[in-house]
């Protein structure tokens, strides 16, 4: 069989058809992300104004429908005079053609976010509506487009005072299939771009939820570090934060502090764009602060015996915030969320080693609060390697599981479909087994209340007899040694009483699961069962209430008017019978299960911190204000 191939077969795409027949190129995807990318965009136009000293303020408006914003700068304004070689608005141009703009040859902008060119112009090119309303040389001109396309010529409206850009945008809804803006995830990151440019004023007029923020702020990235720390509730090792500003040869802003927190926290910038895939000013960060550190220690001699000193216990507990601004920044893609450029390694390296070196020796209490929370870092590393080297060896050695005896394992453990049940209690573990498919559903009880493994050390955690049984059940080892690969079910899930102990029991589980076996959760595997606390009879008819909420609906929905009925609240699991423990929570065809999800890792390590941590006080605040919610506690 032949085909041809001729150059008939060859489809050119004008303008900006590419960006409406493959945004993800652009945008990343028609998601969410994809459509708040579009927010960005516009933003960061205004923002580079703000950053080259040409604005002072930045107006972002979502409006009432939730669909369509409008964002605002005092800047100069988009030119609207005609190019000299393509005769047309510069302000047509920028917007209709992909790779213009104003910012290739740094004859206008120092550094700016936006140098592919494309950003206006895509999303326009992505948007059903866009009107752009310019002020410069004492005039008002609007012109107007429909995806991608002009409509009509640019318009001369009067005159006007002042100067400025004013886009309006209804991205296209043959693009997105849902356009829904997240005001909360707006307001976030026009804030952080307050912190970012400081005494630059932002404003969101959030029309959705009736909301006007302002954000304006004088210190810029210390009042962000401390943000910051409030949010994640760490307490700090010393007191005044390393602060490190460079402006010659590009700009350098560095605010970091050590904290008791486990990880690391950095938060970096290029151009005012956030970089969370990282990128080589991370790197260079990373070099000239592993560095600086270690040469403090070998100069005062502080190096501690027996133990190695790893550039991530140098790190461990550190939060700060690293943002530059570079001329020439190369993205990883059109997103931008990592930094490519090679030469600001070394830069950043360079400048980052000698500042740090010199603030430790002259904050010496600080110094050696930093030193000794590294050395108590590394102490805990190494402990913490020799625990989970042990459980590793018990539980997935030669083949041979050493499983707990109170495991009633299934038939097709490590098979696609096989379940583990952590059952709350030796009496619901034996309901559980008896009410079972044993082919498939493996019961593990668990007796009492699992340890609280956010307050403990990692070598507590291992001493624990019911958390051992579940990693040793579980077969994948924990922490920096898991390997979700030689997990033996394909489902773990969380069944306990459907009172206040048996939620208790579950965040305590879900507490050790986040810490110490968070790859389990990110890829599916952890799930929460769903058993009743009422059973509902009426006549014939049995439903059955998840909570005191769902009783009321049914009660209202299935029962009303129908007789009367008769309510049995469960105490406990053991209290079912096998057969109904099966109906309503074990049948894969008839029970709920919920998916254990991180949708949010900053806001959920927060909630964990505050409420599982040793410091009471947020738990306190927590239970005050929800004291009216508690209506019926079992005690």
């Amino acid at each position: 069989m032949t085909t041809t191939y001729t150059a008939k077969d060859i489809t050119v795409l004008e303008g900006l058809e590419p960006v409406r027949k493959r945004p993800g190129m652009y945008i990343g995807g028609v998601g969410s992300a994809g459509l708040h990318h579009l927010v960005w965009e516009i933003v960061d136009n205004a923002v580079d104004e703000a950053m080259n000293g040409y604005a002072d303020q930045i107006a972002v408006t979502l409006h009432k429908e939730g669909t369509s914003l409008t964002v605002a700068d005092n800047g100069r304004g988009i030119p609207v005079d005609k190019h000299p070689t393509h005769k047309k608005p510069a302000l047509e141009i920028i917007l209709t053609t992909l790779h213009s703009g104003g910012k290739f040859e740094h004859l206008n902008y120092k550094t700016s976010g936006g140098l592919h060119g494309v950003g206006a112009s895509v999303v326009n090119a992505l948007s059903k509506e866009l009107v752009a309303t310019i002020k410069r040389d004492g005039s008002e001109w609007e012109m107007r487009f429909r995806h991608g396309q002009t409509q009509g010529s640019l318009k001369k409206l009067g005159a006007a005072r002042g100067t400025g850009t004013t886009i309006y945008f209804h991205p296209d809804p043959t693009i997105f299939p849902k356009i829904e803006f997240d005001p909360e995830l707006i307001r976030q990151r026009l804030e952080v771009t307050s912190y970012l440019h400081k005494k630059v004023r932002v404003i969101f007029e959030d029309q959705v939820g009736g909301h006007k923020h302002v954000f304006e702020n004088e210190q810029g990235l210390g009042d962000y570090l401390g943000k910051i720390l409030a949010e994640r509730a760490s307490k700090v090792v010393h007191e005044q934060p390393f602060v490190l500003e460079k402006d010659n040869g590009g700009r350098l802003h560095l605010v970091l502090q050590w904290t008791e927190a486990t990880d690391e926290h950095v938060r970096s910038y290029v151009n005012g764009i956030p970089t969370g895939s990282g990128g080589t000013h991370e790197t260079g960060l990373r070099s000239g602060l592993a560095k600086a550190v270690r040469n403090y220690i070998e100069t005062h001699e502080l190096t501690p015996r027996g133990v190695t000193l790893t550039a991530e216990d140098i790190r461990e507990g550190l939060t700060g915030v690293l943002s530059v601004f570079i001329s020439d920044p190369q993205f990883q893609g059109q997103t931008k969320d990592r930094l490519n450029n090679p030469e600001v390694a070394n830069l950043i390296d360079g400048h980052v080693r000698p500042a740090l070196e010199h603030w430790l020796n002259h904050n010496r209490t600080a110094a050696e609060a930093i030193v000794a929370r590294i050395i108590l870092s590394a102490r805990a590393r190494e402990a913490s390697r020799a625990a989970s080297a042990e459980v590793t060896r018990k539980t997935a050695t030669t083949g041979r599981l050493n499983l707990p005896g109170k495991l009633s394992d299934c038939a097709t453990s490590g098979a696609p479909g096989s379940e583990l049940f952590i059952v709350e209690g030796d009496s619901a573990g034996g309901s559980a087994k008896q009410g079972r498919d044993r082919r498939f559903q493996a019961i593990l009880p668990l007796r009492g209340k699992v340890l609280n493994t956010e307050a403990a050390a990692l070598s507590k955690v291992l001493e624990n007899k019911e958390i051992t049984d579940i990693v040793t059940a579980l077969g994948c080892g924990l922490g920096k040694n898991l390997d979700a690969r030689r997990l033996r079910y394909e489902k773990v899930i969380l069944l306990a009483d459907a009172d206040s102990d048996g939620h208790h029991i579950t965040t305590l589980l879900l507490t050790f699961f986040y810490r110490h076996m968070p790859e389990l959760i990110r890829e599916g595997h952890v799930f929460l069962a769903q058993p009743p606390l009422y059973r509902i009879d009426v006549g014939k008819e049995t439903h059955w209430a998840l909570d005191d909420a769902d009783r009321d609906r049914i009660l209202k929905d299935k029962v009303s008017g129908r007789g009367r009925a008769e309510i049995t609240r469960f105490k406990g699991l053991g209290e079912m019978m096998p057969k109904v423990l099966w109906e309503t929570t074990l049948n894969p065809k008839t029970r709920r299960l919920l998916r254990v999800d991180i949708d949010d890792a900053l806001a959920t390590d927060k909630v964990i911190a505050e409420l599982m941590g040793k410091d009471p006080s947020a738990r306190f605040t927590f239970i005050m204000e929800r004291a009216e919610e508690a209506q019926e506690l079992d005690v």
